[in-house]
């Protein structure tokens, strides 16, 4: 059973270097930055629930429980961080590109936002299915490329956020058919 989990260790450390090294690109690692640093707390996405609850009157509610699912999401992954503690990945590829808010990476606290984006949002608009989960995807693997999440964090991350925000989805459609 060692035997597999160090291999399955060493697998992972593998392919997070690989990953860290398409972000010695500048084009690459200034993207990965920027996308890091706007999720950082779930910024990205709170703002946008917002903006949305502000132009769109008629779902306001909607907009703003997805709002709450996101940071919802964030804050479980915020507490199971400090459950789990794993440390941040040191890698022979080079240091992390950006500075982080917290030593600890499991679950993806970005992962588990950009998820719950992903679905919350996509309750609520065709353009969401469309446009937030490549955005939300972009956001997951950014966390790699500037190395300073495990593949296992972000997918763990990716799963709390997604499932968090699939079982708030009835609760965020029954404001909008309230507010009819």
């Amino acid at each position: 059973m060692r035997s597999i989990e160090m291999r399955s260790i060493e697998t992972e450390r593998r392919l997070l270097s690989a990953l860290r090294h398409c972000g010695t690109d500048p084009r690459v690692g200034g993207a990965a930055r920027a996308l890091s640093f706007s999720g950082e707390h779930g910024a990205l996405w709170l703002a946008a629930g917002i903006t949305g609850a502000v132009t769109d009157r008629e779902r306001r509610a909607t907009w703003l429980r997805a709002t709450a699912l996101i940071g919802t999401a964030h804050l479980v992954s915020m507490g199971i961080k400090r459950v789990v503690r794993r440390p941040r990945p040191r890698l022979d590829a080079g240091p992390p590109l950006v500075r982080t808010a917290g030593r600890h990476s499991f679950p993806s606290s970005h992962a588990s936002s950009a998820a719950a984006a992903a679905v919350a949002f996509g309750v609520l608009r065709p353009a969401g299915r469309l446009l937030v989960p490549p955005l939300a995807a972009a956001m997951c693997m950014s966390r790699l490329v500037v190395g300073v999440h495990y593949p296992t964090d972000v997918a763990a991350g990716a799963l709390l956020g997604g499932v968090t925000a699939g079982l708030g989805a009835k609760w965020m459609r029954g404001a909008h058919v309230r507010s009819l």
